[in-house]
């Protein structure tokens, strides 16, 4: 059901996330302010931002409303599955994203990664919870999380309500879906290594990770998803 994305609407999102995450006192990385062209110009030096997929990524999930579906991701950091299986090196990945207020993050679980989701500042961050059965959404199953290091047990469909400051990890097979009240939220990951190409389950069928765009203007940044037709790279999300 993937509908394009308007790259005018992506831009704008972009902008206006560069702004909040600024607001809060958030300063991303020097390769987030490098243009569609000296992206290109760069590429050779850039490998280890693009072959991790560090950079921008806005979803609508292929709903076509942000507005009701959707969040801005910015990877920032992002090591390699081949060290996780060792056990050893960059084993890590950190992600700073922003739910608006009323905005979904459909219900989804990880395969591999471990999470920390932390409310950075804003509103309240809300995270639905379920346990798994076989790999699907069991919505009789509740779930024991930790939550800033206290284990808590929550039944089926538990909405855990963080303020600023608090946060919860999440293992493999949590099914979680999010979202802000009470106004926008800036939040933080930090993770086991992330690859959005393979270890994202939804719980709907219909959804999209990574929307298709419609080019109805140029690109104000580069998305991850558009390093492979831009940089000739690999691109959409991790080693």
């Amino acid at each position: 059901m993937s509908q394009k994305f308007k790259r005018s609407e992506v831009n704008r999102i972009i902008r206006d996330g560069e702004a909040f995450l600024a607001s809060h006192g958030y300063t991303l990385p020097p390769f987030a302010r490098l243009s569609p062209d000296e992206f290109k110009a760069r590429k050779d030096e850039l490998t280890a931002i693009t072959g991790p997929g560090l950079g921008f990524d806005i979803t609508d999930f292929g709903f076509g409303d942000f507005k009701g579906y959707g969040l801005f991701l910015f990877t920032v950091r992002n090591g390699k599955a081949e060290d996780l299986k060792k056990g050893f090196g960059m084993v890590y990945a950190e992600k700073a994203m922003i739910a608006r207020e009323g905005q979904m993050t459909p219900m989804h679980r990880h395969i591999t990664k471990t999470e920390d989701i932390i409310n950075r500042g804003g509103g309240t961050l809300v995270i639905e919870l379920f346990g798994d059965t076989d790999g699907t959404c069991d919505r009789t199953k509740g779930v024991t999380v930790a939550c800033d290091g206290i284990t808590r047990s929550f039944p089926a469909g538990h909405k855990l309500r963080l303020a600023p400051g608090e946060s919860v990890t999440l293992m493999p097979g949590d099914w979680h879906a999010f979202w802000a009240e009470g106004g926008d939220v800036f939040i933080g990951e930090v993770s086991t290594v992330n690859d959005d190409n393979t270890d994202n389950i939804f719980d709907d069928t219909r959804v999209a990770r990574f929307s298709g765009i419609e080019e109805d203007e140029p690109p104000y940044r580069l998305l991850v998803s558009d390093y492979p037709a831009w940089l000739g790279v690999a691109g959409g999300g991790g080693y």
